[in-house]
C-alpha cells in the first residue's frame, strides 16, 4: 500500500533510515486530479527504479489567474487510490507552508524561454513552476523525475534548471498520452462545458494536419478557440488555446 508522508521531516527520516544509498528513487510531481497521463509516468517509474514517489500540491505561485488556482480540481480520494492500483510506493502530500516557508521570497527565474509562448501569457508562472520543483527534487533526492512531454516548454525548462545548478537528477520525459479522440490529457479536462469538451479534440486534429500556421489558426478561432500561441520550437509545433474559460495546451512533432 502507497505510504503517504505529510511532512518534509517525515521524509527526511524515512530517506536516510530505508533509502539512502540503497535504493533508486524514482519522482514524479503532480498537483493532483490525476489522470491515466500521470498514471502513465507513475507506471514508467516503477518499471525504472527500485521505489517510486509521487508529490501532490497545487502550487499557487504558478497560478496567475486567482479563479484558475481557485477552480482547479481536487480528487485526493481518487488519486490515491489511482497511485495504489499503479504501484507507487509514496505519496508526499505537503502543505503550503512547508513548501514556502519564505512565503516566496526567494524564486528561481529563467531569463530567455520562459518568457515565450506560455510565459508571455502567463506572467509568473515558469517562476512558480521551477521554485516548486527545485524544492520537491532538494526534498526527494531522487535518482530519475518523470514529466509528461504534453507540457513541452516546461519539461525543457526543468531539463535545463537541472543541467545548469548542477543537479544530480535525471530528467525523463514521458510521451503525451491521449483520450480516444485525441484530447490530450489534462486535468483541465474536466471543467470542459459538455459542448466544448466535443469541440475540444479538434485542437490535436488541426495541429496535426499539414496546412499552414495562419490556416490552423483561422480554423481554431472559426470553432471558438481563443489562440494565445501557435509556434515552432526545437522540432515541435506548440499550441497554447482556450474554450471558454479553459486553456489548453497540446504539441506534435513538426
Amino acid at each position: 500500500m502507497a505510504k503517504v508522508v505529510e511532512s518534509i521531516e517525515d521524509w527526511n527520516n524515512l530517506y536516510k533510515e530505508n533509502l539512502k544509498g540503497k535504493k533508486s528513487i524514482g519522482f514524479v510531481p503532480t498537483m493532483g486530479a490525476l489522470h491515466k497521463g500521470h498514471i502513465s509516468l507513475i507506471k514508467r517509474s516503477v518499471s525504472e527504479n527500485d521505489v517510486t514517489v509521487c508529490s501532490i500540491f497545487i502550487n499557487h505561485t504558478q497560478f496567475n489567474d486567482a479563479n484558475d488556482l481557485k477552480n482547479y480540481p481536487i480528487t485526493l480520494d481518487s488519486d490515491l487510490q489511482m497511485l495504489q492500483s499503479a504501484g507507487c510506493d509514496y505519496v508526499f502530500l505537503p502543505s503550503r507552508e512547508m513548501i514556502y516557508p519564505d512565503d516566496y521570497k526567494y524564486k528561481l527565474t529563467e531569463s530567455e524561454l520562459s518568457r515565450k509562448f506560455c510565459g508571455a501569457h502567463r506572467e509568473g508562472h515558469f517562476d512558480g513552476v521551477l521554485t516548486v520543483v527545485l524544492k520537491l527534487l532538494n526534498i526527494i533526492k531522487c535518482d530519475n523525475a518523470y514529466f509528461g512531454e504534453k507540457d513541452w516548454q516546461q519539461y525543457y525548462l526543468i531539463k535545463g534548471m537541472v543541467r545548469a545548478l548542477f543537479l544530480d537528477c535525471n530528467i525523463v520525459p514521458c510521451t503525451l498520452v491521449r483520450e480516444l479522440d485525441g484530447l490530450a490529457f489534462s486535468s483541465r479536462n474536466k471543467l470542459l462545458t459538455p459542448e466544448n469538451r466535443l469541440k475540444a479534440p479538434n485542437l490535436y486534429r488541426i495541429i496535426s494536419s499539414n496546412k499552414s500556421l495562419e490556416s490552423m489558426k483561422r480554423e481554431l478561432e472559426s470553432l471558438g478557440f481563443v489562440v494565445d500561441y501557435l509556434e515552432e520550437m526545437e522540432g515541435r509545433l506548440l499550441v497554447a488555446a482556450s474554450l471558454g474559460n479553459v486553456r489548453l495546451i497540446d504539441n506534435v512533432k513538426r
